[in-house]
């Protein structure tokens, strides 16, 4: 399961990203693209943290949510 964040406004991310991970949780690996936006990097980071996600970083730009 995949999430495109082009084209999100910065502050649409908190409440995307976390319904995104809540709802999908049972298809892990889930898969977040955030663009070349360091801001928008940091704001999917700061939800994936506050949730406890394992998280892994394919390149930049791309975060993959191992388990929740």
């Amino acid at each position: 399961m995949e999430l495109d964040l082009h084209g999100v406004r910065h502050h649409e991310v908190d409440r995307l990203v976390e319904n995104f991970i809540y709802l999908n949780q049972d298809l892990v690996p889930l898969t977040i693209i955030c663009g070349n936006s360091q801001r928008m990097i940091d704001l999917v980071t700061e939800v994936t943290d506050r949730i406890g996600c394992e998280t892994t970083r394919l390149h930049y730009g791309t975060i993959v949510i191992g388990r929740v």
